[in-house]
């Protein structure tokens, strides 16, 4: 692979499988990157075949420490749900944006696999389909007994997400027939996306129609968004799309909305969401919805409806 690491790193909310070894092969720069991690968490120091978080910072210095353009926050170190592998998530950072990335670790220490581990079985999304249907708490529309149920966690300050939904608008379109649901997903990262989330919930606990409406003003006014000002836009938004502000914003702020938020981002995790957008077709994840040609998204869409007659 050819290139600056900048032409292969792209924004959080965009998944990509990157082979740390051939990125490992390009040009070096002499300075060494500035280091960025997490507190240790419970999970990892509780199990001792986890990768401490030093060896993991070693491991990612001798990668890309010849970059000095490039950083790195270790966001989670835990079991993997495959046996004998953990797994580690990593956020790359470059001035060009970030990526998220995850390595998953042999139980001797000494290999690592980079990318996504793949359900498998003779029916491999049943899982994640039965937890999808079992704890979706998200805003949705369509019948509930619809043959092929299309589950979106999306963050609603990810520019991908902003730049998914005429893809995903026209998929429902096509399948009139389908159950949509909206997860919200605020990713870290992000500074009012979580703030966001909230006053999208309360709306759509309320009043759905105005939860649609408030979704898409809130993507297209991503770039009047601040994290100072996202109070003041958010309640205008919410005002424009057929809700009351006031009750919104004191809504958004209790416990239970933020438990509400917690859950789907659990809920979120534990089907292996690991950026945004991410698409569930009846369990089966698609999380580069803009990378795959819209006839094989169809396709899928389809096959899925046939199966769950």
């Amino acid at each position: 692979m050819k290139g600056h690491m900048r032409k292969i790193l792209i924004p959080l909310c965009v998944f990509l499988v990157v082979p740390i070894v051939a990125i490992a092969q390009q040009k070096p720069k002499p300075a060494p990157p500035v280091l960025s991690s997490r507190p240790s968490t419970p999970t990892a120091s509780a199990n001792a075949s986890l990768p401490s978080e030093e060896t993991v910072n070693g491991f990612l210095q001798h990668m890309f420490g010849y970059d000095s353009a490039v950083t790195w926050k270790i966001v989670d170190i835990r079991p993997a749900k495959a046996e004998s592998l953990a797994q580690v998530d990593v956020i790359l950072s470059s001035g060009q944006g970030q990526q998220a990335t995850t390595l998953y670790v042999t139980a001797d220490g000494q290999h690592a696999l980079v990318g996504d581990l793949i359900p498998f079985g003779a029916d491999p999304f049943e899982p994640a389909r039965e937890q999808l249907k079992k704890d979706a708490n998200g805003v949705a529309r369509g019948p509930e007994n619809a043959a092929v149920t299309i589950v979106e966690f999306s963050d609603l300050q990810c520019p991908h997400c902003k730049q998914a939904q005429p893809t995903i608008t026209k998929l429902l379109a096509d399948e009139p027939n389908a159950r949509f649901v909206f997860q919200q997903f605020p990713l870290p990262s992000h500074d009012w996306a979580a703030k966001a989330a909230s006053y999208a919930d309360c709306i759509g606990r309320s009043n759905p129609d105005a939860f649609w409406k408030f979704v898409d003003a809130t993507y297209n006014a991503q770039t009047e968004i601040t994290a100072a000002n996202a109070d003041e836009k958010l309640k205008g938004l919410a005002d424009s799309s057929g809700a009351k502000s006031a009750d919104v914003a004191t809504c958004a702020s209790t416990p239970e909305t933020k438990l509400r938020i917690d859950k789907s981002l659990q809920l979120g995790k534990a089907v292996d969401v690991t950026g945004t957008p991410a698409l569930f077709i009846n369990g089966r994840k698609i999380s580069n919805i803009s990378g795959i040609p819209y006839e094989v998204l169809k396709n899928i869409a389809d096959f899925g409806a046939k199966q769950g007659k």
